[in-house]
């Protein structure tokens, strides 16, 4: 559990922090221009590292309790 946790917040971070980055490496090749994420999907991107960040913290949590 205290691995899937670290990683969670890793992945979290990620996606927190290089949303384009992200984009680039699963998305870019599904675009006609593949110039640049769409700024909605670097906003969901980033709510979706909050949540996992948030979800690799409460396993920790979990793991000590």
């Amino acid at each position: 559990m205290l691995f899937i946790g670290i990683l969670l917040i890793c992945i979290g971070v990620l996606l927190v922090v290089r949303p384009a980055f992200v984009w680039a490496l699963t998305e870019s090749w599904k675009s006609n221009d593949g110039t640049e994420a769409s700024s909605l999907y670097l906003l969901s991107t980033r709510l979706g590292g909050v949540l996992c960040t948030l979800a690799g913290l409460a396993a920790i949590i979990a793991y000590w309790l």
